[in-house]
């Protein structure tokens, strides 16, 4: 197993990997040539009059999100298929990437574009079929936010096991920073790469969260995963280095880790960016 307090299971190589649910489009980060580069475009391009007329009005949304605002919904479930295949490729995919578990079996797939703060997320039901496609302004979607809620409000656990060090206060602390945290506070963070804690902590540590239903990667300066626990409102966060090794360790009681939200000087750059797209290939 791997350290840490998320450990993959035994065989699995690559922790950080997250495989997309349903579906034949990869949350893989891959960067894709420029399509709008090629000799195909144009001609798509005047086929897609929908997409087209779209660009412009998630600029200007861009311009006036911010991060703490509500995030702004643009339906394009029932483009056609062409439409929704331009918008992947001007949109490209960006750091972020991820699934959040809804209720009755929903799952929603959810991408950063190129330009952060501007998502695409796709639901898919309890039979892996298709069933809505939406582009998302704001900090971190919506579905992350209602699914991260439908973990458990309060915490419970039973006696350590033989060998324990640490782990009882530390569940204490989390049990009285859930009960006292509110949206909008200040994360509280607890950093086990200073804090003494061996494997029968973790281990129970991790048993005793359980896991949550949400699972995200960001592949900025480095890789972070965020993951939700079982237990409401808290959250692993590990940064990872070049060879994969865990270089930071910690749970975070809070709302959604900043390390996966988008800022608000993120969505000013964005705006710009898609306005410079779309006067070069769209007008």
């Amino acid at each position: 197993m791997k350290a840490g307090f998320w450990m993959a299971p035994d065989g699995a190589d690559d922790a950080i990997t997250l495989l997309p649910v349903g579906g034949d489009e990869a949350l893989d980060m891959r960067r894709k040539a420029n399509f709008l580069a090629t000799s195909s475009a144009e001609e798509l391009i005047r086929r897609c009059p929908l997409a087209a007329g779209l660009l412009p009005r998630l600029a200007k949304t861009l311009e006036t999100q911010s991060a703490a605002g509500p995030c702004q919904l643009f339906d394009i479930t029932d483009f056609p298929a062409e439409e929704r295949e331009l918008l992947s490729q001007v949109l490209g995919e960006g750091e972020v990437a991820g699934v959040a578990a809804l209720t009755d079996g929903v799952v929603a797939q959810v991408q950063e574009s190129v330009m952060a703060g501007l998502w695409r997320v796709r639901f898919t039901d309890a039979a892996g079929a298709f069933v809505a496609d939406y582009l998302e302004v704001g900090a971190i979607p919506q579905a992350v936010r209602k699914a991260a809620a439908l973990a458990g409000a309060e915490l419970s656990f039973g006696a350590p096991p033989q060998g324990a060090m640490n782990v009882m206060p530390v569940l204490a602390e989390i049990r009285e920073r859930m009960a006292a945290h509110r949206p909008g506070d200040a994360a509280h963070i607890i950093n086990f790469s200073l804090l003494p804690m061996n494997e029968a902590d973790m281990a129970f540590l991790q048993q005793s969260l359980g896991d949550g239903p949400v699972r995200l990667v960001s592949r900025g300066y480095g890789a972070c995963r965020v993951l939700a626990t079982g237990a409401r409102n808290v959250w692993s966060v590990q940064f990872f280095n070049a060879m994969d090794a865990i270089i930071l360790d910690m749970l975070e009681i809070g709302d959604v880790p900043a390390a996966a939200c988008a800022a608000d000087e993120d969505f000013r750059d964005s705006a710009e960016r898609l306005r410079e797209i779309d006067e070069a290939y769209f007008r």
